[in-house]
């Protein structure tokens, strides 16, 4: 979802949509986490559990961000459903679904974020978007190992 930002309003809206994938992707992960089974159960209990702690602090990141400077961050379930591209766990999934599902969520976070940072950038907002290029650079790295994991 690539789209032109031009003012902050955008922004704002933008933002929340990354709080909203960020609470999202820490329900999916803490279901993971419950419900992963097999062999790899131990490698992937603990690695869904590192990412879902560290969803939590982007969600909180965010809202805080979001609140310097000038905007309201969403905080319901209502709100986090309605403006996230991603979709809550099927349930069900094995050990290489739950994997493979979060590779393409954090290819549409990664897209998302990459333009959220050219907008914060060309409304001359460098804190915004380093903020956002270190969560960027992260979710990159997490899903490169991902990607290595089911290779």
């Amino acid at each position: 979802m690539s789209t032109q930002i031009k003012s902050h309003t955008e922004l704002y809206a933008a933002l929340n949509r990354q709080t909203a994938n960020w609470t999202l992707l820490g329900v999916k992960l803490h279901h993971y986490h419950w419900y992963v089974s097999g062999p790899q159960f131990f490698t992937l209990h603990a690695r869904f559990e590192e990412l879902y702690t560290e969803a939590a602090t982007y969600v909180d990141d965010l809202a805080e961000r979001l609140l310097a400077i000038g905007g309201q961050p969403a905080s319901t379930m209502t709100q986090y459903l309605a403006l996230s591209e991603l979709k809550e766990a099927a349930g069900g999934e094995t050990a290489q679904e739950m994997v493979a599902q979060l590779i393409k969520d954090f290819a549409v976070v990664a897209e998302e974020l990459k333009s959220t940072i050219s907008a914060a950038e060309e409304l001359s907002d460098q804190p915004t978007a380093d903020l956002l290029t270190g969560i960027r650079n992260s979710v990159e790295k997490s899903a490169w190992m991902l990607n290595a994991f089911l290779a």
